[in-house]
């Protein structure tokens, strides 16, 4: 295989034994409620879900940002499933129970195997909640296999503006940061406008991660005709302060090329917004109802 064509995995045995056991040491400690855990064949890997709520053809489907997985999502779950079936995935290419056995190097590849996991489950009128990179596979299915995708929520996505140095800086200031002990790095996780940095049993989890090679493809920029074409509902929540891009730029792009869109930009947060509002954005899922004709 080329590089492009590599495999997001554990660099040994040894590895994924001690991130698996983090992982479920994790799963105990947060998850608020019993669920139900599915391993899902897919045509790039098997695809490890959890599932709380009941079942039916309309869930919440929560897909987390790149170096994250289902567990990021543990203040959701309960909240959701009071209103209807949920569904949090550890997605493929990322450290967690989901194993990877195909190249993933584009949209597309990328899509067709969360339309697998929707499809396995029933799926059919989904409502896609993504942060970062998962709001940019959101999207993609959403463009690619509209039958399935009632609605989406991007939570500050991926793909809507090139990535500069700037977000670059922040995830490897974020990274270091992982290494200082809890109090010093909740202090700079206010510098930083990152309050991923203040979940203690998440950031012990991705201590856990660091035998784990991932292996993805970074975001295109999707185009003006792009964005106009999709006809699925879709709202877009944005940090203010995010590091990934200029959120009023954003906002504005979005308002001349998709004007059916809700767009809202969260003051006071960042790129990290799953965690840092996690009840505005409970709240705004919850509240958002496509409208019968789209």
């Amino acid at each position: 295989m080329t590089e492009g064509q590599q495999l997001s995995t554990f660099t040994s045995e040894a590895a994924r034994t001690r991130f698996w056991s983090a992982y479920d040491r994790t799963l105990a400690r947060l998850w608020p409620l019993a669920v139900e855990a599915d391993d899902v064949d897919t045509c790039a890997g098997r695809v490890r879900v959890y599932r709380a709520g009941g079942r039916g053809p309309d869930p919440v489907v929560l897909l987390s940002g790149a170096g994250g997985n289902a567990l990021g999502w543990y203040r959701y779950v309960a909240a959701l499933a009071r209103q209807r079936p949920v569904v949090a995935v550890d997605p493929l290419g990322e450290a967690g129970r989901s194993v990877q056995t195909q190249p993933i190097t584009d949209g597309a590849a990328a899509a067709r195997w969360l339309e697998d996991v929707l499809a396995a489950l029933g799926a059919e009128r989904a409502h896609l909640v993504g942060s970062s990179f998962g709001g940019w596979l959101a999207l993609e299915l959403a463009r690619r296999a509209p039958r399935r995708v009632e609605a989406v929520t991007l939570v500050d996505p991926a793909g809507l503006s090139p990535v500069t140095g700037r977000f670059y800086r922040w995830v490897v200031l974020g990274g270091l940061t992982v290494l200082l002990p809890a109090r010093l790095r909740h202090r700079a996780a206010r510098g930083l406008v990152n309050g991923t940095l203040l979940e203690d049993d998440l950031m012990r989890l991705g201590l856990a991660a660091r035998g784990f090679r991932r292996r993805l493809p970074n975001p295109p920029v999707w185009s003006d005709e792009e964005l106009a074409a999709v006809r699925t509902p879709v709202q877009v929540l944005l940090g203010a302060r995010s590091a990934l891009h200029d959120s009023t730029a954003v906002a504005a792009r979005l308002a001349a090329v998709a004007p059916s869109w809700r767009v809202e930009i969260v003051e006071g947060t960042g790129h990290a917004l799953p965690v840092e509002a996690p009840d505005l954005v409970l709240d705004r899922v919850l509240a958002f109802c496509p409208t019968t004709d789209a």
